[in-house]
């Protein structure tokens, strides 16, 4: 029987995930077995720091890189949003999940109602940060790093009023029960990829055996969202957000773009709104087969529309 080792992140949140690929193995793959190597990737060690300002996302993969081109692994599971957009010819994704729930959500200290204006809101990303801004102006936001169980841990010990996260992480783990309040993707535009696992291997080896694992709809959405965050060069922590829903045949691919003084630059459909007037998102509509396209197209789009409200 042929052994294939996972990487992933030692996370608890991320040997969840892990599992996934690993449990589709064993049920849908006779021939093979699957083990996973965890390890502490440097994203997970430095946490004093945003990591727009250590290096990006790029220092959550580049030890399961590591380990992929050294063959002590086969396949590495990755959380798509903390992916960087560019990924090299030698160790291609090779496919996507399906979706989990894409949205973000505000997470209160147990047995807690409302939010503690004398307290910060927590986040670790400069998109949550500014979207959070617009819908709680009254509160303070600051920075915390860390994995899920470390932030929660935080939020309990008092240090913050409430933690904006991702869905999806807290369904993996079976912490839905925590969410206070869900934010729609018009409320609170997630981070491209977010919800979506990636599946990374090595060029030239045969992972067919996966194919039953990945998802279209996934597929096509991560391609459009990653294709405008790619194209306006946002990162990890980059106020840059997209998210695409899939419609039959078609794809809906909403895009949401900060000037680097934090002003929102975007445009509804139909004509241009002030870049300081709330909410401001452009949406655009095509066929999933254009994904990619479509991804350019919008970021082309909004960074015209920034550059017109800059002069």
């Amino acid at each position: 029987m042929k052994k294939i080792t996972i990487g992933s992140r030692d996370s608890a949140l991320a040997l969840v995930q892990a599992k996934m690929v690993q449990a589709y193995i064993r049920d849908n793959c006779p021939d093979l077995s699957a083990e996973i190597l965890a390890m502490k990737t440097t994203g997970d060690k430095i946490l004093e720091k945003r990591l727009e300002e250590i290096g990006g996302k790029g220092l959550f993969v580049k030890e399961l890189d590591r380990a992929l081109l050294d063959n002590r692994t086969q396949l590495s599971v990755h959380s798509l949003k903390d992916m960087p957009m560019e990924t090299g010819d030698e160790l291609p994704i090779l496919g996507f999940s399906r979706r989990e729930d894409p949205r973000d959500v505000l997470v209160l200290p147990e047995n807690v109602t409302k939010l503690d204006p004398a307290l910060p809101i927590g986040t670790s990303s400069l998109r949550r940060e500014l979207q959070i801004k617009k819908i709680y102006p009254e509160m303070q936001v600051e920075m915390i790093r860390g994995n899920l169980l470390t932030r929660l841990r935080k939020l309990e010990e008092g240090k913050y009023s409430a933690l904006v996260l991702a869905a999806a992480g807290l369904k993996r783990l079976g912490l839905e029960h925590r969410i206070f309040r869900y934010f729609s993707c018009g409320e609170m535009l997630p981070a491209a990829g977010q919800g979506i696992l990636a599946v990374q291997g090595r060029k030239g080896t045969d992972y067919s055996f996966l194919s039953g694992f990945f998802d279209d709809e996934a597929r096509d959405a991560a391609l459009a969202e990653r294709a405008f965050v790619r194209w306006l060069d946002g990162g990890c922590s980059s106020p840059v957000a997209a998210y695409a829903a899939i419609e039959g045949e078609e794809l809906v691919l909403t895009g949401l773009y900060y000037r680097e003084n934090g002003e929102m630059a975007s445009r509804e459909t139909g004509g241009r709104q002030a870049m300081d007037g709330g909410y401001c998102l452009k949406t655009i509509r095509g066929k999933r087969t254009e994904a990619v396209e479509l991804g350019r197209k919008l970021a082309e789009e909004m960074a015209t529309i920034s550059e017109e409200n800059r002069a």
